[in-house]
C-alpha cells in the first residue's frame, strides 16, 4: 500500500501535456517565495487598476485551481473528474466581504449548491464558510462574549437565520453540508452555532458537518467534549478534519496580544494530533462521520490501514477523504482507483473576488514543506513517463 500514491498515470490521467506543462510551470513558480509575494501584490494592483490581465489569470492559476466563475461552468470539470471516482464540493471562493448584501449573495449560492448537490451523485456535499454569512468582528465579540448592541443582535440573528435555512435546506435534500474553520479568535462563535445546527438536523445521522484544524492543541480535547454532548442529547456527528491554514496569523497575533499560542508547538506535534482525531473518530464511527481532508500522504495512508485494522469497507460512507482542486492528485485519483470515498473541493466565483483565496493558495504552497516540490516531482515523473511511451 505505501507506495499506491506514485503511480503517476493513474494520477494525471485526465491531465492533457499542455495542462501538465501548464501545471509544472505553476508549480515552479509557487516554489519561489519571493516571487509569490511579489506576483500577489502585482495581481492585486493589477485588478485594482482594472488591467486587462483576468484573461491571463484565467489561462493559468485560475484555471488550475478552479472550476470556473459560476456553478454551470464547473460541471464539465465535475463530469470530467467522475469518470474517474473523484467528486467534488463546488465552492463559492469569493472571501473577505463585509456587507449584508454579499452574505446574502453567498447564501444564495450555497443554496445552489444544495440544490447542484441533490441532483448530481458527483456532488456529495455542499459547503461554506462562517464569514460568508456574517462578519468577522461579529463572531469574535459574540466568541468573547462581549455584549452585542441592538443593532448587532440584529446582525447576529440575520448570521443564524442564514445558518439556520442552509442547515434545514440540506437536512431536506439529503446533502451533506461541510463548515469551513477560521481563526481561532472567532472560531468559538462558529462552533457554537454549528453544534446548534448539528443538534437539531443531525438526530438520524450527520448531515451537518463542523471543521477541526488539528494544528490547534485543544481540537483533540474540543471532539472529544461535542462528542459527550451528542451522546447525551443523541445527536451524529459530522466533522472535516483538516491541519489547518492560518498558522502565521495565529502565532503573530499570540505574540502580539500576549496569550500562549493556539498552534501545536512543531510540526510533528501537530501530525500526531491529527492521526489521534482519525483514531478518536474511527474508534466510535458508530456516532460519526469523517471528512479527511488532507494532503498528507502519511496521514491518508494512516486512515486507510485503520480501516483495514477494524475492517470497514473502503466506500463506507461514513468515510470521506479530501484534497483541493489542482492539488495531491496523486492522492486524490489513486485513492477513488482503489474504491474509497474521494471529494475535491472545487472553487469558483469571478476571477476578481477569488483572487485572495488563490494568493492563499499559493502562500500555503510555499510555506508546507515538501508540497510544492512533491508536486513539481510528481509532475516531472510523469513527464518523463509520456515520453518514454
Amino acid at each position: 500500500m505505501e507506495k499506491l500514491f506514485n503511480n503517476t498515470q493513474v494520477a494525471f490521467e485526465l491531465k492533457s501535456d499542455t495542462e501538465l506543462d501548464r501545471a509544472y510551470f505553476l508549480f515552479k513558480m509557487i516554489a519561489n517565495q519571493p516571487l509569490v509575494r511579489i506576483g500577489a501584490a502585482v495581481t492585486n494592483f493589477a485588478l485594482n487598476a482594472n488591467l486587462p490581465v483576468e484573461g491571463l489569470i484565467r489561462a493559468t492559476v485560475f484555471d488550475h485551481f478552479c472550476g470556473g466563475v459560476n456553478e454551470n461552468d464547473c460541471l464539465s470539470v465535475v463530469d470530467k473528474m467522475h469518470t474517474k471516482g473523484v467528486s467534488s464540493v463546488l465552492d463559492y471562493s469569493v472571501e473577505g466581504k463585509e456587507e449584508e448584501e454579499q452574505f446574502d449573495m453567498a447564501l444564495k449560492m450555497t443554496l445552489k449548491t444544495i440544490d447542484f448537490a441533490k441532483e448530481r451523485k458527483a456532488i456529495p456535499f455542499a459547503v461554506f464558510k462562517p464569514t460568508g454569512f456574517g462578519r468577522f468582528e461579529l463572531y469574535q465579540k459574540r466568541g468573547e462574549k462581549q455584549a452585542l448592541t441592538a443593532i448587532e443582535q440584529l446582525e447576529w440573528d440575520r448570521v443564524v437565520a442564514r445558518f439556520d435555512l442552509v442547515c434545514s435546506e440540506a437536512h431536506k435534500k439529503d446533502v451533506a453540508l461541510l463548515i469551513d474553520g477560521e481563526e481561532s479568535w472567532m472560531q468559538d462563535a462558529a462552533d457554537d452555532l454549528v453544534t446548534e445546527m448539528m443538534q437539531k438536523y443531525n438526530k438520524e445521522k450527520a448531515i451537518v458537518f463542523n471543521t477541526l484544524q488539528m494544528y490547534r492543541w485543544d481540537r483533540l480535547d474540543y471532539l472529544k467534549k461535542i462528542h459527550e454532548q451528542a451522546k447525551k442529547d443523541g445527536f451524529f456527528i459530522g466533522m472535516k478534519l483538516v491541519r489547518g491554514a492560518y498558522m502565521e496569523k495565529e502565532n503573530v497575533r499570540a505574540i502580539d496580544k500576549g496569550y500562549p499560542s493556539p498552534i501545536c508547538s512543531s510540526k510533528t506535534s501537530t501530525d500526531l494530533n491529527y492521526d489521534a482525531a482519525i483514531t478518536y473518530m474511527v474508534d466510535h464511527l458508530a456516532d460519526m462521520s469523517i471528512f479527511a481532508g488532507t494532503h498528507n500522504e502519511e496521514s491518508t495512508y494512516f486512515l486507510m490501514n485503520l480501516m483495514e485494522e477494524k475492517g470497514i469497507k473502503t466506500n463506507d460512507n461514513r468515510i470521506w477523504f479530501g484534497q483541493l482542486y489542482g492539488m495531491s492528485d496523486n492522492i486524490s485519483y489513486n485513492l477513488a482507483n482503489h474504491g474509497y470515498n474521494i471529494a475535491k473541493y472545487l472553487p469558483f466565483g469571478p476571477v476578481k473576488d477569488v483572487m485572495p483565496y488563490l494568493i492563499r493558495r499559493a502562500e500555503e504552497n510555499t510555506s508546507v514543506a515538501g508540497q510544492t516540490s512533491r508536486e513539481l516531482g510528481l509532475i516531472k515523473a510523469e513527464r518523463k513517463r509520456r515520453k518514454g511511451n
